[in-house]
C-alpha cells in the first residue's frame, strides 16, 4: 500500500522549481560600550526558543503539521497559508500537553522527492527559497518551530542541509532527514523505500551541531523518520550531537495494531526522543491525544500529516 502512496506523492509536486530567496535581515547586535575594555566583555548569551529557554526537552511537548507548501496533497501543513494553518495547528496541539507547556512546529518538506531525476539526475528538488524564507518569518512572527524535511532522492542529505544555511542558522529551525526517499544507486523515488547508514546520519548531525555551537543557538530539533528498520539499518551507531535534541520518529500508518506493532518493534527510547505520526486520511481510528499520552514513553515530538 505504501509504495502506491509514495508514487502519487512524488508525481504531485514534479514541477517545482527554486528561485533565489529573499536575503535574510539579521538584527544588529548592540555594540560595547567604548570604555569597556574587549577582555571584560560579557559573553553573549544563547539565543532563545521561541517560548523561552534554550533546551527543547523535557520542558516542552512539540505538535507539528506536516507537509509541503501550496500542496495537499503531501501533507495537512499544505492544505493553506501558514496564516490560514496555524490556528488550526494550535487546536489540534493543546491537548497533548500532558503536564508540559505545548510548542507548535510546522514541518516543511524543503526539498521532495521527485518521479524523475530532473537535471542533476538526483530525483530530487529543492522548493523554491522565497516559500521557506515565508515559512521561516511567519514562524518566527508567531513563535513557531519550523522543521526542514528533506527528501534527497539518489543524492545526499548533507549538501541539501548545506543549501538551507541561512534558514538553519536562525534560533527556531531545525532539520529532518527522511531515509524513506533516500534512494540506492539506480532506484526510484516511490518504487523503493529507501535508506541512509549512520556515517551519512553524523555528518549531517555533526554540521548541524556545529552551527548551533558557532551561532551560540539553543537546542535544535534533529528529526529521523523512521517505519521500517531497514530504513536506518545501522541505527545504533547514529552519535548523539551537543546542542541537537535527536528525535526517531515513528511514521507507520494504518490500523492501531498496525501501528503499535511498527512502535513497538522501532522505538529505541535508550538512544533518542521519540515522536509519533498521526495520519488524518490513513491512519483507521486514529489515535486521539488522550491516547498517546497514555503510550510509554510517551511521544515528545507529536505531527500530524
Amino acid at each position: 500500500m505504501r509504495p502506491v502512496l509514495a508514487a502519487l506523492l512524488v508525481a504531485a509536486l514534479a514541477g517545482c522549481s527554486a528561485d533565489k530567496p529573499k536575503p535574510v535581515e539579521r538584527q544588529p547586535s548592540a555594540a560595547a560600550p567604548s570604555v569597556v575594555p574587549t577582555s571584560s566583555a560579557r559573553p553573549v548569551a544563547p539565543a532563545q526558543l521561541p517560548q523561552g529557554g534554550t533546551k527543547i526537552f523535557p520542558a516542552y511537548r512539540v505538535v507539528a503539521y506536516y507537509g509541503t507548501a501550496g500542496n495537499s496533497t503531501l501533507g495537512v501543513l499544505g492544505e493553506g497559508s501558514p496564516d490560514k494553518m496555524l490556528p488550526k495547528l494550535r487546536a489540534a496541539a493543546k491537548p497533548f500537553a500532558g503536564g508540559r507547556k505545548v510548542q507548535p512546529a510546522y514541518e516543511l518538506i524543503a526539498s521532495v522527492a521527485q518521479a524523475g531525476p530532473g537535471a542533476d539526475g538526483n530525483y530530487s528538488r529543492m522548493i523554491p527559497l522565497s516559500r521557506i524564507q515565508e515559512y521561516v518569518e511567519h514562524a518566527r512572527r508567531h513563535k513557531v518551530l519550523l522543521i526542514l524535511d528533506l527528501q534527497p532522492g539518489r543524492g545526499d542529505f548533507l549538501p541539501q542541509a548545506r543549501r538551507l544555511e541561512r534558514f538553519l542558522v536562525q534560533p527556531h529551525v531545525g532539520l529532518a532527514l527522511d531515509p524513506e526517499w533516500r534512494m540506492p544507486k539506480g532506484k526510484v523515488p516511490g518504487k523503493t523505500i529507501g535508506r541512509v547508514g549512520a556515517a551519512e546520519v553524523n555528518r549531517v548531525s555533526g554540521y548541524l551541531s556545529g552551527l548551533v555551537r558557532a551561532h551560540k543557538l539553543p537546542e535544535k530539533l534533529f528529526v529521523l523518520h523512521q517505519f521500517r528498520a531497514s530504513m536506518l539499518p545501522d541505527i545504533t551507531r547514529i552519535r548523539k550531537q551537543p546542542g541537537l535534541a535527536l528525535v526517531q520518529h515513528v511514521d507507520g500508518f494504518g490500523t492501531r495494531s498496525e501501528k503499535d506493532a511498527t512502535w513497538n518493534r522501532l522505538r529505541r527510547p535508550q538512544q533518542f526522543h521519540l515522536g509519533y505520526k498521526l495520519f488524518y486520511d490513513e491512519d483507521v481510528k486514529r489515535y486521539r491525544a488522550a491516547d498517546v499520552l497514555k503510550f510509554k514513553p510517551v511521544p515528545e515530538l507529536v505531527s500530524f500529516q
